[in-house]
């Protein structure tokens, strides 16, 4: 495993997604994860209050007993627990920070991210109230998740001294969004590291799902929502999905998972690849992808996946 910089902390370059933490998986399944993901080198966990409601956390929090120095906790804030949209307010932020220290069983939060921009808070009330919590010692770095190129530059204006150090946003061979948009080159002007989640893109870039065959049971996509699972299938993206995977099966000893892992390492910006995971075999499957990849084969991928 491979470990880079962000601010002041070295993750690993590949991290857990814990998003099915108290969903589909319970505390004992939770377990078996974060104790096989340490094994495999990986110290870089990325929960959100929200997540599994609220379980996500505690059950991370239960999985790391004892083992807390082994892992570096990124967690998110901002979305109201009551449903009543986002919240970056002052006061909201330190509840949620005390709500998110004790549910993870921890004097302290690694990485603390503004989980969606709040309209009604200016920016700079909210990193004022994160600058207090890295004064105190309960955040160590402060980041975000979901913030337009803008609004990572306004941020970077509105405090003397705080900074975020990262940006998590949806990144992937099929959705290439971050370098249309402005955020992946804001990333590199500000000096921030990019984190992408869904980097297997719901599962199509696992290898599992196939255009023209029935999406496998269990699988992320075959529990989503219809309304979800009819983007991921769409036509567009299946048609972009076969050309990865006929370029794949040309490939000597060289699987789409590792394709998918390899190529977003590869991304200027790129810090750590943040990837859920429901059993020690998927921990272990996406620890061996991060790997080198020869340029050629990384070119072909752009090629093949490059937006109109």
């Amino acid at each position: 495993m491979n470990y880079r910089t962000l601010g002041s902390l070295q993750v690993s370059s590949v991290g857990v997604g814990c998003n099915n933490f108290g969903g589909r998986l319970d505390a004992d399944a939770t377990n078996e994860v974060v104790h096989s993901a340490l094994e495999e080198g990986i110290t870089f966990f990325d929960t959100a209050d929200i997540y599994g409601e609220t379980y996500s956390e505690e059950f991370l929090g239960r999985a790391l007993k004892g083992r807390r120095a082994e892992a570096v906790i990124a967690t998110k804030f901002g979305v109201r627990l009551d449903g009543a949209g986002f919240d970056a307010s002052p006061d909201y932020v330190r509840s949620a920070c005390e709500d998110s220290l004790r549910r993870l069983d921890t004097d302290f939060i690694d990485l603390y991210q503004v989980h969606f921009p709040d309209a009604a808070t200016p920016i700079d009330d909210t990193l004022e109230a994160l600058a207090g919590l890295v004064e105190a010692g309960k955040v160590r770095e402060v980041g975000c998740s979901n913030f337009s190129a803008d609004q990572l530059r306004d941020a970077r204006s509105a405090h003397p001294t705080l900074r975020f150090v990262s940006l998590q946003s949806q990144y992937s061979l099929l959705a290439r969004y971050p370098e249309t948009d402005g955020t992946l080159a804001a990333c590199g002007e500000l000096g921030m590291g990019f984190l992408p989640y869904y980097p297997l893109a719901n599962g199509l870039l696992t290898g599992k799902v196939r255009p023209g065959e029935p999406v496998p049971e269990g699988t992320r996509l075959a529990l989503m929502p219809e309304d979800r699972r009819a983007h991921w299938l769409g036509d567009q993206l299946q048609q972009t999905v076969g050309r990865l995977l006929e370029f794949v099966d040309s490939l000597d000893s060289i699987s789409l998972l590792e394709c998918a892992f390899s190529w977003l390492l590869s991304r200027p910006g790129v810090t750590s690849v943040i990837a859920g995971a429901s059993s020690p075999a998927q921990i272990r499957a996406n620890a061996a992808a991060a790997r080198e990849l020869p340029p050629e084969i990384l070119a072909r991928l752009d090629d093949l996946t490059r937006p109109a």
